[in-house]
């Protein structure tokens, strides 16, 4: 997706960040289509999640 999502710091505060992260359905997209390594895909999870506790995300998009 962004090559540079790699070198940008993860926290669940940079909405914009995550939102780039997340499908149209809703879904963290894999890490296969985001090229990041394990680690990262593994915080980048656990900051969408936080996100979507805290009200900084939504769990699911509205249908259109």
């Amino acid at each position: 997706m962004d090559k540079n999502l790699s070198s940008q710091s993860i926290d669940y505060k940079s909405v914009r960040l995550l939102r780039r992260c997340i499908g149209s359905d809703g879904r963290i997209l894999p890490r296969r289509v985001l090229q990041v390594p394990v680690r990262q895909q593994a915080k980048l999870a656990r900051s969408i999640k936080r996100a979507r506790i805290l009200a900084l995300l939504p769990f699911v998009q509205k249908l259109r």
